[in-house]
């Protein structure tokens, strides 16, 4: 007995020791990361995080098989605690038992259960893992670029932890000192009796001892493991969401730097050029990364052959750190270490990025990509000047004409001269009678495909009796696409200017059409002063249909697909409004593209990829038009401008304009009404 304390509580102690030498250093590590103050959005929300996402593994759970076996593995270790605290009491007395429920049936049939369960479970993550493999379907497999081998010795230790635990309980019952008799709810201990009964008392005793030190052994070897390697999400995931911000880390970005150029210093840095730059919850996110591939899955970069991979972007900062952490823990000067750019990530890989959210959405441990490469993206255009060439052409017109395309604010007025009715421009305050301000955005009166979403949209509010005026030319753009290609500064420059003319007329109530505008308005312009009530026009016009103020009409019969903007959509959660107008037209077929809602597939110009060429790879508006063709529609419908411009673009450049119509949900609308 004494041999069997002195070595188990030996090999405890040096696994502790070990282990807990490792996270103090991650600790300290991670800690050197800039301030995040916008992390922590209060208990309630943490403890809510908590309970769908760790302990309900929401996100998981959509992966339905891999996801109840990792709900499965995850709460087995949680409820096998138990195990291991019996574990550790029969080091010091064969007869321990946990005080008042020790030796009740019920805890026996669950702890058996969840042994078993977790056994099965990496049965399943093994099949997973060898039809997937990286080595047979390269690029298509979600494990590509993952440390597989690190994966397979977690799958055997795991195996081992549950083995052995297996073997001592059986062990246990056959030398009569199992916590809970000869209880057959213990069944599956039960079983592997009947394989070590014939060996005699002796044996087992013998066996006893030996699978209960070999199960403190790999428990404590397994901790020691997990903290060198990719499994620190097992002891990291809950903090990192807890601190992730709520209810989702999309719609604004998570900070807005200081761009006031009155306090800017030569040591000022903008964006982020080295690992050092980089928050402590961005270098929480780069420690937490499992390495599952779901990010990589759904990314619409690489699932059209562009080198951008969400997950290989984490891993790659994550290594950075830690092959910097000498120098971050030291505090010495970043100045004259090697950018992240192009040593650690690729520019092919930073400008492919559409900014779509799919990543952020799919990742089960909350990790926050879009905010790094954005990140990353001021770095290179505000302190290096290094960006896509064509790029150049957009942050001029911006920042010299106010609109992406450099036509000016004498356009913006233009798409008008379609209305059979007037619409107040306003030069002055809006009036009170006046229920909402039309921001009518830079591809809605600038672009011609654009322009009819606008003037659909106007005439179904002139219908319902909405009373609504527009900027004019007082509207500028918004910003959105200077910020999501990194020129933080523009984007701020723009903002502001903008929200001394809102607040000069007035504004209250916004109605935009444009996702990037509605986005920016309502989740960004906050945190510079401009605070409005910000809707879509799909969630107007839902609202005039179920008020009846709209009523569709019977002129259009067919069938109709839509097409969920990722700003619209995954960024501000806008699904049922567009799709509820749809359903309230007599003559629409509505069919689901079978990557919709939550998971649906971007177009490819969000991130200010509309301005950029795309040279890699298929282009993305020809995926995202391939599966809505697939569904056999008459019309692909959207509620963005954006996507109405790149998708009747694929549509056709595949000689498919004739039979198949890109409209905007307002369009929709009116053909019924015609």
């Amino acid at each position: 007995m004494l041999a069997r304390i002195v070595i188990g509580l030996g090999i405890t102690v040096l696994g502790f020791c070990f282990a807990g030498r490792r996270f103090y250093w991650l600790s300290r590590l991670i800690r050197s990361g800039q301030g995040a103050p916008r992390c922590w959005q209060g208990y309630r929300n943490a403890v809510g995080a908590e309970v769908l996402e760790v302990a309900g593994q929401r996100k998981l759970l959509r992966w339905t098989v891999p996801g109840l076996a990792h709900f499965f593995t995850m709460w087995g270790f949680t409820v096998l605690m138990t195990t291991i605290l019996e574990a550790y009491g029969a080091l010091f007395e064969r007869n321990f038992h946990i005080p008042w429920i020790g030796q009740s049936n019920w805890l026996a049939f669950v702890e058996d259960f969840f042994a078993t369960a977790v056994l099965v479970s990496l049965l399943v993550f093994t099949i997973i893992r060898v039809l997937n493999a990286p080595a047979k379907k390269q690029r298509t497999s979600r494990f590509y670029g993952s440390h597989t081998r690190a994966a397979w010795m977690v799958l055997a230790m795991i195996a081992l932890v549950i083995i052995t635990l297996l073997m001592y309980r059986a062990a246990q019952i056959n030398t009569g000192y199992f916590p809970y008799g000869q209880s057959k709810w213990a069944f599956a201990s039960h079983l592997v009796t009947t394989w070590l009964r014939p060996l005699g008392p002796g044996v087992n005793s013998v066996l006893e001892t030996v699978f209960l030190l070999a199960n403190v052994a790999v428990i404590a070897s397994f901790l020691v493991f997990v903290s060198y390697s990719k499994h620190l999400h097992i002891f990291l995931a809950p903090i990192n969401v807890g601190v992730s911000r709520r209810p989702r880390a999309l719609g604004a970005l998570d900070k807005t730097p200081n761009m006031d150029m009155e306090q800017v210093s030569e040591d000022t840095v903008f964006g982020a050029g080295t690992i050092g730059d980089f928050t402590w919850k961005q270098m929480l996110d780069f420690a937490t990364c499992t390495e599952c591939g779901r990010c990589q899955d759904v990314c619409p970069a690489w699932t059209t052959g562009k080198p951008l991979s969400p997950k290989l972007v984490i891993m790659g900062l994550r290594d950075n750190m830690f092959a910097s952490a000498n120098r971050l823990l030291s505090g010495e000067s970043s100045g004259d270490v090697a950018t992240l750019l192009p040593t650690t990530i690729d520019p092919d890989v930073l400008w492919s990025c559409t900014t779509c959210g799919a990543c952020v959405e799919e990742c089960p441990v909350d990790i926050e990509h879009i905010d790094a490469i954005i990140d990353m993206r001021r770095y290179e255009v505000l302190m290096e000047s290094r960006f896509p060439a064509e790029a150049g052409l957009l942050l001029r017109n911006i920042e010299n004409q106010g609109d992406p395309w450099g036509l000016g604010s004498s356009k913006r007025t233009e798409w008008l001269a379609a209305l059979d009715f007037e619409v107040p421009v306003f030069d002055d305050v809006i009036p009170d009678d006046v229920e909402y301000l039309y921001w009518v955005g830079c591809a809605g009166a600038l672009d011609e495909r654009g322009r009819k979403q606008i003037e659909s949209t106007a005439r179904m509010l002139h219908r319902a009796g909405v009373s609504f005026g527009i900027l004019g030319p007082r509207e500028s753009c918004t910003g959105d696409p200077a910020r999501r290609m990194g020129n933080e500064y523009l984007f701020q420059e723009m903002a502001k200017a903008n929200i001394a003319t809102l607040n000069a007329a007035g504004a209250k109530k916004i109605v935009a059409s444009c996702p990037h505008c509605f986005n920016t308005i309502k989740n960004e312009y906050p945190s510079l002063g401009g605070e409005y009530e910000v809707i879509h026009h799909t969630e107007l016009l839902s609202h005039l249909v179920a008020s009846r103020r709209l009523v569709p009409g019977l002129s259009y019969t067919g069938t109709v697909t839509y097409h969920d903007p990722c700003y619209l959509g995954r960024h501000n959660r806008v699904f049922d409004e567009p799709r509820d107008v749809l359903d309230a037209i007599p003559g629409v077929t509505k069919v689901e593209m079978g990557r919709c809602r939550e998971r649906g597939f971007c177009c490819g110009a969000g991130g200010a990829r509309m301005w950029m060429e795309e040279t890699i790879g298929k282009r993305v508006n020809m995926e995202r038009t391939d599966e809505a063709l697939s569904t056999g529609a008459d019309i692909i419908s959207t509620a963005c401008p954006f996507c109405m411009i790149m998708l009747d673009d694929a549509v056709k450049a595949q000689g498919r304009g004739d039979d198949v119509s890109v409209m905007d949900i307002a369009q929709v609308l009116e053909r019924s009404l015609r």
